[in-house]
């Protein structure tokens, strides 16, 4: 049987989030598991006058990569990889894992190299994604990242698979009609937070074995309401890459390609990582650290905002929006955000605050246990 809410969903991220018009070079990728979601989004596509095609893959495909390929392979790009981030007009991309620790067992160094090799293609990426934002949509390319529920995600999250789905089609508000208008006004009460934070200088975040100054004069904040993580719920800027000092201990694992490291621990001096723990897979979280020189440092700093999603989940596209928490990505920056970060790396890492946490701005207290006070 058809679900409704998959129908609701492909029809907010085609005519919401990604904006889709009338003869625009659509790609949709996604695995097989996917396949409701990506048929969905692919029909609302074509009745948008859009040109859209599919990239389904299969399960496991990267594990045969990682296991091999030589270095050569790792370290190649394929040319039509490079045509296409630089022709596509809209590009949606659905996640849909069927073992989400498929690739515990690969060498980081591996993944690493790949990492370090896609390098111009995420560059492309970037500043196509930048001149969209700078031209209001006349150019460049739009992108939209959301997810199918599967068993894995919801083993992850110790639901069942019915629980997960119902988690994830609240959390984008395709569990009801008028999806549209539920993220418009969550973009109205986030641009009202933005206006606060403009032109302020220095964030003071305080909670447990946390202390830490963050810079964030001159940067603007990027209101993210369902444009291109769906769903969302979060604002982030590109912090002042060396006023970052002080120390922060996340309260969730940090998930990072099927890898979960847990309990970390990180001391910033001036905008760089000097000291790194972990109390599972710290040689992963310093193997990922050490990857290049902006993979020390801090490309994003977010707020999560979405007071839908009260859960973690081990899948950062939900657990960075979590209400009350904020979130560090360690590498590759957003140019729209003021970043000038550059990296192979980037590591969303997520901070509960709603357990006895304060964050200040400019001296003035801007949220307590989780919750604004503006």
């Amino acid at each position: 049987m058809e679900d409704i809410r998959v129908e609701r969903m492909a029809e907010t991220i085609a005519r919401y989030s990604s904006k889709v018009g009338r003869r625009e070079l659509v790609c949709i990728r996604g695995g097989i598991a996917a396949a409701p979601l990506i048929r969905a989004l692919y029909e609302e596509c074509l009745k948008l006058g859009a040109f859209p095609y599919t990239q389904v893959s299969l399960p496991g495909i990267d594990e045969v990569f990682f296991r091999n390929a030589n270095k050569e392979q790792l370290s190649y790009i394929s040319p039509i990889s490079k045509l296409e981030v630089s022709r596509v007009d809209v590009l949606i991309s659905v996640l849909s894992e069927t073992n989400t620790k498929r690739l515990s067992a690969v060498d980081p160094k591996k993944q690493t190299a790949a990492s370090v090799a896609r390098q111009p293609i995420m560059k492309t990426f970037m500043k196509r994604s930048a001149e969209y934002e700078k031209t209001r949509g006349k150019k460049g390319l739009r992108w939209t990242l959301t997810l199918f529920p599967t068993e894995a995600y919801a083993q992850d999250a110790e639901m069942s698979l019915h629980e997960y789905e119902d988690f994830v089609f609240a959390a984008c508000f395709a569990n009801k009609a008028g999806g549209v208008r539920h993220w418009k006004a969550i973009d109205k009460r986030q641009g009202e937070v933005i206006r606060y934070l403009k032109g302020r200088k220095v964030v003071e975040i305080g909670g447990r074995d946390t202390d830490l100054r963050i810079g964030i004069a001159g940067r603007p904040w990027i209101n993210c309401s369902g444009s291109h993580n769906f769903p969302d719920g979060e604002i982030f800027t590109g912090p002042e890459e060396t006023k970052i000092d002080g120390k922060i201990r996340y309260s969730f694992p940090a998930c990072l390609s099927g890898r979960e490291v847990e309990d970390v621990r990180l001391t910033f001096e001036k905008g760089r990582v000097v000291k790194a723990s972990a109390e599972k897979n710290e040689k992963f979280l310093k193997t990922m650290i050490g990857m290049d020189r902006g993979a020390s440092r801090v490309g994003e700093f977010a707020f999560g905002l979405n007071r839908g999603i009260q859960r973690f989940t081990k899948n950062t596209l939900f657990d960075e929006k979590i209400g009350g928490t904020l979130h560090l990505a360690l590498g590759k920056g957003y140019p729209e955000s003021g970043s000038k970060n550059n990296s192979a790396l980037h590591w969303d890492m997520v901070c509960d605050l709603r357990r006895g946490g304060e964050i200040r701005v400019d001296g003035r207290l801007f949220s307590k246990n989780g919750k604004l006070k503006i």
